[in-house]
């Protein structure tokens, strides 16, 4: 089987983008498939794998593969690009539209060169809670985007030692699904420095949904006001909360390196 892909990446979160709205609308990737895809040595290489199909409920459905070829519920980084990729080859007619995806029908509007995403209402599973278990870590915030997240105020998160601590959090009994890893530096009010390590991806340069969930957590613990910048390693994206009940905006861009296509 041949298939189609764009690379693309927002803030280095690199992604294999594939439309499938057409011929392999039949086709749902196996966890092999998915990550032979990702494989940076024998594959395109990426951090998640994209599919965009059709949709009864939204404008388009995204499918989302991690590296190490699991499906999983929402990429923020990722919707961007959908969105980008969506609307330079004409799946969509228009700038604002709606995807549907296994966290809820998400509404990115393409603004100038970047994107913004109405990511839904979070939920707050615990602020300044415990750490899991048997690790020395500081208290833990819980919130979920539609996926699972566990941050962690830090006093330096560039030194931190995000490879050795991540992987211990993600597959900690107390999340039978894993769980998303962020630390996190409060720099002020409006700013703070985040690492992550993602559910299936290990160490990333970006994650959306992890930046929605770390200003949550910030807000949360009164360590930040509504509006702020959440600074990755790839770069920086701008997120908005109002309170409880209300959705997260994010905003950042999203970036085609090339096309090709690949045996399968």
């Amino acid at each position: 089987m041949q298939i189609k892909f764009t690379k693309m990446h927002g803030l280095g979160n690199d992604f294999v983008v594939v439309d499938a709205t057409g011929a392999l609308s039949a086709w749902h990737p196996s966890a092999k498939e998915a990550a032979f895809l990702q494989d940076r040595h024998f594959g395109i290489g990426g951090d998640q794998l994209l599919l965009l199909y059709p949709s009864d409920k939204a404008d388009l459905r995204m499918a989302i593969f991690n590296a190490d070829g699991s499906e999983v519920e929402m990429c923020g980084n990722g919707i961007r690009c959908c969105a980008l990729f969506a609307r330079k080859r004409g799946l969509v007619s228009k700038d604002e539209m709606t995807i549907e995806t296994p966290a809820g029908i998400m509404r990115p509007v393409i603004v100038g060169s970047e994107v913004r995403v109405d990511m839904g209402a979070p939920k707050i599973e615990g602020v300044a809670s415990a750490p899991p278990e048997g690790l020395a870590l500081p208290p833990m915030t819980r919130v979920s985007m539609g996926n699972p997240h566990a941050v962690f105020f830090v006093p330096d998160a560039e030194s931190f030692p995000v490879a050795e601590w991540g992987p211990q959090v993600e597959n900690h009994p107390m999340f039978p699904k894993r769980t998303n890893v962020e630390f996190v530096q409060v720099l002020d009010r409006k700013t703070v420095r985040m690492r992550v390590w993602e559910r299936g991806a290990g160490i990333t340069m970006a994650c959306g949904t992890g930046s929605c969930a770390t200003y949550v957590a910030a807000i949360s613990n009164d360590l930040a006001d509504a509006t702020g910048k959440v600074i990755l390693d790839g770069g920086t994206l701008t997120i908005n909360w109002e309170g409880e009940g209300k959705s997260v905006f994010m905003t950042g861009p999203a970036t085609e390196v090339f096309s090709g296509e690949i045996s399968l």
